[in-house]
């Protein structure tokens, strides 16, 4: 209970900072819990940059910032090695992939090399530079995000890739109520020339690990396993025996989908202040395991069919344990 109490003030304090995004602070955290990555999709000004920046300034760890471009190096991610010529040595100096919170700024701007560098990170929390690897640190999270709107000169992320993304979340636009809690918020910091509110929180590092060890604890049924392998097994459009997905889906999720759902459903349940899944939290955090995890075919792309349609679909089919 006390972790639980810690990580609601955490929520809570970035919900004061980051307002009308009360589902991207959730996911954040719950990828934080799940020990995962996540890729945010939504239009520029929606508090993408923010969010993770204010999650990092709560957390007992670093922050940095990289902006991807088309003439980006594997180099500025990992980091290279550097000639001494005093001694005639070579020395190895880190790159921003070494910091405890990464916010990968419009990440399909890179080209192939970087992306490959990055999935390294993030499959292997490891680098390599050379013939040497690197070991990153044990609290690693990469926050990606996308720009839906300008798709010149980007480089479409491969489905590899997606797969190692534990989240695929879309920001919309605040509602007007939260449009005018963002302008006050505005105002206080313009007047202060620093966040308005009080000193925040800090969490330690020891307390998220402990935190993910709760979650692993947390209660999930035979039953509920089994939906989430049903789910999982719906997304295979050669074995649902539905003619919809069948013409809709390409390719589904793997296993590591399922790991995934499993591992989400947990944390948002613990988030919940619940020791114990319920079907709900499966289907609410379904959407955002599953959204980048399904190829759609020629035909459904051609029909207006959306991954988030073809989960619809699935859950609605799929009956309850």
């Amino acid at each position: 209970m006390i972790l639980q109490e810690e990580i609601h003030r955490l929520n809570h304090s970035i919900q004061q900072q980051i307002i009308g995004q009360e589902k991207l602070v959730e996911r954040l955290l719950i990828a934080l819990l799940a020990d995962g990555h996540l890729l945010v999709e939504g239009a520029p000004g929606l508090a993408k940059t923010r969010a993770v920046r204010v999650l990092s300034q709560r957390l007992e760890g670093d922050f940095h910032r990289i902006q991807f471009t088309p003439d980006l190096l594997p180099a500025d991610l990992t980091g290279t090695d550097i000639f001494r010529p005093q001694d005639g040595s070579f020395s190895f100096q880190e790159g921003p992939l070494f910091h405890n919170l990464v916010l990968a700024d419009e990440i399909n701007r890179a080209p192939a090399k970087v992306q490959s560098a990055l999935l390294e990170a993030m499959a292997e929390r490891q680098i390599t530079v050379g013939s040497t690897t690197y070991r990153l640190p044990p609290l690693f999270l990469v926050m990606a995000t996308q720009n839906p709107i300008e798709q010149e000169g980007t480089y479409p992320l491969p489905e590899a890739q997606l797969d190692r993304f534990l989240l695929h979340i879309t920001v919309d636009y605040p509602d007007i109520e939260s449009g005018r809690a963002i302008l006050q918020l505005a105002r206080d910091e313009a007047r202060s020339n620093r966040p308005a509110r009080e000193t925040p929180p800090i969490v330690s590092q020891h307390s998220i690990f402990a935190a993910r060890d709760q979650v692993l604890n947390t209660h999930m049924t035979d039953s509920l396993e089994e939906y989430i392998l049903q789910l999982i097994q719906a997304t295979h459009s050669s074995t649902t025996g539905s003619l919809e997905t069948d013409r809709w889906i390409q390719y589904g999720a793997s296993p590591r989908g399922a790991i995934a759902l499993d591992r989400c459903s947990r944390a948002l349940a613990w988030l919940r202040g619940r020791d114990y899944v319920i079907p709900e939290d499966i289907q609410d955090i379904a959407w955002d395991v599953l959204r980048h995890r399904i190829l759609l075919t020629f035909e459904a792309e051609a029909e207006g069919i959306t991954p988030d349609k073809v989960i619809a679909h699935i859950l609605q089919q799929t009956p309850l344990p």
